[in-house]
């Protein structure tokens, strides 16, 4: 029987259960939080980036959610400096023109900080001369750091990246290094 986990991935872990990066580097992995056999992540969630990541042991689900022509809906809590105008915005949803083409249109809207946030260890810097705002951003592909070049496009560098959903799955209730078997 096929298993399917919601893990919320902390801030510096490798979205893998093995680092095959540094030779003696003690970077933490999957492996850390979770143990359970037989489960692989669909996608990937960068190390500095923060949220939900579903791992299961069914590869047609794995494809799905991984594969960018299935268009699955993933929305992210983007922390950025200053404060997005409404052309910004537009930007967004219209789609940005990156290094490797044009994004697909995304939804994005300002939102406040969200409710029950935890603490990023290590905290994000901030700069007492431009203030930082949140947007909520709705992307149906997945592009390589796509959202945080979306907002550099724009003008508004990403601080702090939150995978809040991906479809119908969120991360409510889930806390950082933690997860719930669905």
């Amino acid at each position: 029987m096929a298993r399917t986990l919601l893990f919320n991935k902390p801030f510096n872990v490798l979205s893998q259960f093995t680092d095959q990066g540094n030779e003696g580097s003690n970077r933490q992995t999957l492996s850390d939080f979770v143990d359970v056999p037989g489960v692989y992540a669909a996608g990937r969630l960068d190390r500095d980036s923060e949220g939900l990541l579903v791992l299961t042991s069914d590869g047609k689900l794995q494809n799905r959610i991984a594969s960018p022509k299935f268009q699955h809906p993933k929305t992210y809590w983007a922390q950025v400096e200053g404060l997005p105008d409404e052309a910004a915005l537009k930007a967004l949803e219209k789609g940005v023109e990156l290094k490797d083409g044009l994004t697909r249109p995304a939804r994005a809207r300002l939102m406040g900080e969200p409710e029950d946030l935890w603490p990023r260890n290590p905290p994000i810097r901030v700069r007492k001369s431009i203030p930082d705002s949140w947007l909520e951003i709705t992307i149906t592909e997945g592009k390589n750091r796509q959202v945080r070049r979306m907002t550099a496009a724009v003008g508004h560098p990403t601080l702090r990246l939150i995978r809040y959903s991906i479809g119908d799955w969120t991360l409510s209730g889930i806390a950082p290094g933690q997860w719930e078997d669905i």
